[in-house]
């Protein structure tokens, strides 16, 4: 039950009133969902061997505070059975490992125990074209008057390749999602866009490509089609119930949110000029 308090304001040529009117909205709590924000990133030029896995629940819609999950058991396994074990940092849900080794088209399984329940996923981790060049237009967007960003890239011809994008403004509190797969431009020099009409001269942005599979892709299609672009992340719970590749072999009703994926990354920083 949550209370909910409406201002009401009444108007006539004479008086002014007010009034306050306490509203019992009676809303459904669902029991909390496990999140696991698993997202193993390999920049490119890095060992990539410290990576970090979060967990936290689902809580009630008015509630600030998101609920973390501590005292779980988590580890990563390669093809040739090789754990990397993931370490709590004091309390926080936040589960650390120091030693990962990430290799260009392996298969790894994430296993989270918590609560008397076992997850377990499987993803590959996929490579990524380098950013080979960024260009500027200031002519760009609908009206002709907007700061267009480019980040250029030369997709290998190959494979079938698809593609996370993620933009972070200066002015923006949450990152900028989309995704992208090579269908028409396979093999070609391609590039993602900057979707922010308030860039200005003197603006910082970072522009980071991942690699990434086609059913990770599906995943985050959905997720930005429901939220639009400006979804915070793809590992945070999403704004309905979309499910991940995170299965609970206890109870397969009780399935978690969030998603475990593997990507190599290319970052680039760029200023407005």
């Amino acid at each position: 039950m949550k209370k909910l308090v409406f201002a009401i304001m009444f108007f006539t040529p004479l008086i002014f009133a007010s009034c306050e009117e306490v509203v019992d909205v009676d809303l459904d709590t669902a029991p909390p969902k496990l999140v696991i924000e698993a997202a193993i990133n390999w920049e490119k030029g890095t060992a990539g061997n410290e990576q970090t896995i979060k967990l936290t629940t689902t809580t009630g819609y008015f509630e600030n505070v998101i609920p973390t999950v501590s005292n779980a058991i988590i580890y990563i396994e390669n093809s040739q059975k090789e754990k990397f074990n993931f370490i709590e940092i004091k309390k926080t849900g936040q589960y650390e490992c120091t030693n990962f080794k990430p290799v260009i088209d392996e298969q790894y399984t994430l296993t989270v125990i918590s609560r008397g329940n076992r997850y377990i996923g499987t993803e590959t981790l996929k490579s990524i074209a380098p950013i080979t060049r960024i260009d500027q237009n200031n002519e760009g967007g609908f009206t002709g008057k907007d700061i267009e960003i480019k980040a250029f890239y030369n997709d290998p011809a190959d494979a079938n390749n698809f593609y996370l994008y993620k933009y972070l403004y200066p002015n923006k509190v949450k990152s900028i999602y989309y995704v992208d797969e090579d269908k028409f431009f396979n093999g070609n020099e391609f590039f993602s866009l900057s979707d922010d009409e308030d860039l200005q001269i003197g603006n910082e942005i970072e522009i980071t490509h991942y690699g990434i599979s086609k059913q990770y892709y599906n995943y985050m299609n959905i997720l930005v089609s429901i939220a639009g672009s400006n979804i915070g992340g793809p590992f945070q719970s999403p704004p309905a119930t979309v499910k991940g590749n995170m299965i609970n072999v206890t109870n397969k009703d009780n399935y978690p949110l969030g998603y475990f994926s593997l990507s190599e990354t290319s970052t680039k920083k760029y200023k407005i000029e």
